[in-house]
């Protein structure tokens, strides 16, 4: 990913909750009002997944607030969204969705340089407690041991 790109969601809840196998770019299908409301910021795809259906690929409960000047052309802020994918991306992601415990999550949605939406789309498998409390006392270790190594080097 480029230093150029405009992020206007992201899921660090994610990185906790799940294993991230692997991720992929996919284009998001949006109405007018849907861009403005993503350029001013206003999204939030925390509780959000994507799933195959019919070939196609949507984005299920991400919230894109509904934007001010909208009035009556405005968009419904949960409604579901096709993903822009290509067919044997897809075809993968059936095939690995059928394994037991994989899920598609959206790690951020963001703004390419030419302004195009597009979502990070991530391959997934859920974390169990144990794994979650794992990771927290990694976490902590290498904390503590660089705390260790900028002590001692004073």
């Amino acid at each position: 990913m480029g230093r150029d790109i405009k992020v206007v969601a992201e899921n660090r809840k994610a990185r906790h909750d799940y294993f991230i196998e692997e991720t992929l770019e996919a284009g998001l299908v949006l109405t007018g009002t849907e861009v403005k409301s993503l350029r001013s910021g206003k999204a939030n795809i925390r509780d959000s997944f994507a799933r195959v259906e019919n070939g196609e690929v949507f984005l299920y409960d991400m919230h894109i607030s509904p934007y001010e000047q909208g009035n009556r052309f405005n968009h419904e802020p949960k409604r579901p969204r096709k993903l822009l994918l290509h067919k044997h991306e897809i075809r993968r992601l059936i095939g690995k969705t059928r394994e037991r415990g994989y899920t598609l999550i959206p790690l951020k949605v963001y703004f390419t340089p030419r302004g195009i939406a597009k979502v990070e789309l991530a391959l997934a498998k859920g974390k169990k407690l144990y794994d979650k409390r794992e990771a927290i006392r990694e976490r902590d270790m290498k904390r503590e041991m660089e705390r260790a190594f900028r002590e001692r080097q004073r």
